[in-house]
C-alpha cells in the first residue's frame, strides 16, 4: 500500500471515465482504419498477381 501512496493522488472517477471514452473511441476508429486498409491490401494483392501471371503468359503490361 506504501508504493501506491506514493504515487501521488489518484485521478477522479469522471477523470477516468473520460480516460477510458477516449480510449474507446481510439479503439473504434483504429477499427474502422484497419477494416479499410485490409481491404486496400487484399485488392493491392489481387492486381500485382494479376500483373504477374499476365506477365507469365507474355503480355506487356508494365
Amino acid at each position: 500500500m506504501l508504493p501506491l501512496l506514493q504515487l501521488g493522488a489518484l485521478p477522479s472517477l469522471p477523470a477516468i471515465l473520460v480516460g477510458l471514452l477516449a480510449i474507446a473511441v481510439v479503439l473504434l476508429v483504429g477499427r474502422l482504419v484497419m477494416k479499410v486498409a485490409w481491404r486496400l491490401v487484399i485488392i493491392a494483392i489481387i492486381a500485382v498477381a494479376v500483373l504477374w501471371i499476365l506477365g507469365l503468359l507474355g503480355f506487356q503490361v508494365i
